[in-house]
């Protein structure tokens, strides 16, 4: 039976943010990844050409073996650009009603970004599948999170900002449904350097991490 999206995303645990500076790093960013068994990226509308990107992943892999969602998107047009490409999940900074409607109307995974509860249950009825809290760590971190999840227990949580593998199993602990990590894992200079390799090593330290959290 084929898994769901949510399903993948829970699996996993972690959804890499990317905010490559072109496409050809952007490439080796997640071919680097899905060697070290990461098989979620999330690229950012900030990436140059996102859009091909996206399109050029989707070419490139077939959805088993990478599930791609796309990021920082803020407009209803940009979701469905992205959907086009083929995100099967769309992430935000903050909440956008609209983008949460045209990713609900694609049947795609919704993952607004959210802060405050006031936020954070308006983002859950609004239809949201998951809620990205960002920045997370500025404000708490885990302990914010667990406070969150106090008198909500049913959300489904993705603190993003700041999360890092010394903070990975805390947030796990405290609740979070999968971890949005960024410069932690998706090594630019790393890439850029010629050492790949650094991002793979990162990508099973975190898997392992979490496996380690939950178990």
């Amino acid at each position: 039976m084929t898994e769901t999206t949510a399903e993948i995303i829970e699996r996993v645990g972690l959804i890499p943010v990317l905010r490559a500076k072109s496409v050809a790093q952007g490439r080796a960013v997640v071919d680097a990844m899905i060697a070290g068994g990461v098989t979620i990226v999330e690229v950012t509308m900030t990436v140059p050409g996102a859009i091909n990107l996206l399109n050029e992943l989707r070419n490139q892999y077939s959805p088993k073996d990478l599930l791609l969602g796309s990021g920082t998107v803020t407009t209803a047009d940009q979701a469905q650009a992205t959907i086009d490409a083929g995100a099967e999940f769309v992430v935000s900074p903050s909440l956008h009603l609209d983008v949460v409607r045209v990713t609900k109307a694609n049947r795609k995974i919704s993952c607004p970004g959210a802060l405050t509860p006031t936020e954070v249950i308006t983002a859950w009825n609004a239809g949201a599948d998951y809620v990205k809290i960002f920045p997370c760590s500025a404000v708490g971190g885990a302990s914010y999170l667990k406070s969150l999840l106090a008198p909500f227990p049913h959300l489904k949580l993705i603190p993003t900002g700041g999360v890092t593998l010394q903070t990975a199993e805390s947030f796990i602990k405290a609740g979070a449904r999968a971890l949005g990590v960024g410069s932690d894992l998706v090594n630019l200079a790393a890439v850029d350097a010629g050492h790949a390799e650094t991002i793979t090593e990162t990508a099973r330290a975190y898997l392992k991490l979490i496996a380690d959290a939950r178990n």
